[in-house]
C-alpha cells in the first residue's frame, strides 16, 4: 500500500525520532510544527493520525489542522511551540500566524 506523505516528510519524521536537536526526547516532548521557507510552509506532525502533512501556514487547511489537534487537548502546547518559533524567527510571521488562529478560534474551548 502506497503512503500519502512526502519522502522529505518521511525522512523529517525519521529525524525527529532519532534524537535530532529540538525533536522527540526522552522526555516525550513533541514537536508538532516543522517549518519551512521561513514560516510560509510547515509540517504538522499529527499525533491523533498518526501522519504528517505539508501545508501552506496561510491556508484554511492549516487552521483546521491545528483546531484537530488543539481539540484533542495539544493547543496549550502548540501555543508554547508557536511562541517559541516567533522568538527564534521573528521575521519568519509565526506571531502573525498564531494570531490567525487565535482570531479563527482554534485555541477556545
Amino acid at each position: 500500500m502506497a503512503s500519502n506523505t512526502s519522502k522529505t516528510a518521511r525522512a523529517s519524521v525519521r529525524a525527529g525520532q532519532s534524537g535530532a536537536p529540538g525533536a522527540l526526547n526522552v522526555l516525550g516532548e513533541f514537536k508538532y510544527l516543522i517549518p519551512l521557507n521561513h514560516g510560509k510552509y510547515a509540517y504538522i506532525r499529527n499525533l491523533t493520525n498518526g501522519q504528517t502533512v505539508h501545508l501552506r501556514t496561510d491556508s484554511d487547511a492549516f487552521v483546521e489542522e491545528i483546531r484537530v489537534l488543539a481539540g484533542a487537548g495539544h493547543g496549550p502546547k502548540l501555543r508554547v511551540e508557536l511562541a517559541a518559533l516567533a522568538a527564534a524567527h521573528p521575521r519568519d510571521g509565526w506571531d502573525a500566524t498564531e494570531k490567525r488562529l487565535v482570531d479563527a478560534g482554534v485555541f477556545e474551548g
